[in-house]
């Protein structure tokens, strides 16, 4: 698929068909956000992938109750830890958000080029999600994808209404 597309017509999906995830589809996925760019190179992130029924059911709890999280086949955690380093400025804890949403991207846009559907979620309970997944205290969870075939052949559809590049573009200074 040309990339321009997946761009254009990428959308959050909240029906899944219950069909698994070819492993290998899901190799490319996961390789894609492991490739992304970060400051520095550090890969703050691990992904963890929940195939496990109850498991998902419980993260969707987690997630202000949006049940359609535990429909689909997969669910992906983003997980994101400081690493810090004495090169240039340090951004705090943002360097470690803006690497993993960078990796988190990747991934949601190459789930697109394979016809996956995802839904970046980013409404969940941090404390119950890491207790769930038993991710240590060290460690942020910084968004949620379900990961599945939708179940609406139409869901791909060209963006409804956005605002014009002179709405959201600035030349030489913010006005």
């Amino acid at each position: 698929m040309e990339f321009y597309e997946v761009i254009r017509t990428r959308r959050s999906v909240r029906s899944y068909k219950p069909d698994p995830v070819p492993e290998d589809v899901l190799r490319r996925v996961l390789d894609a956000a492991r490739i992304a760019p970060s400051g520095s190179n550090r890969q703050p992130w691990k992904f963890v992938v929940v195939r496990d029924p109850e498991v998902k059911r419980r993260l969707a709890e987690a997630c202000d109750g949006q049940m359609f999280i535990a429909e689909a086949p997969l669910v992906i955690v983003a997980c994101g830890f400081n690493i810090h380093y004495n090169r240039g400025r340090y951004m705090g804890d943002y360097s470690m958000l803006v690497d993993v949403a960078i990796a988190f991207t990747h991934l949601i846009l190459a789930a697109r080029a394979e016809g996956l559907g995802t839904c970046w979620i980013g409404s969940f309970d941090n404390e119950k999600v890491k207790k769930i997944l038993g991710i240590p205290d060290n460690v942020n969870v910084v968004a949620i994808t379900p990961l599945g075939y939708p179940r609406s052949p139409d869901v791909f559809r060209e963006p409804g209404l956005r605002k014009s590049l002179e709405e959201i573009v600035c030349i030489d200074k913010f006005y």
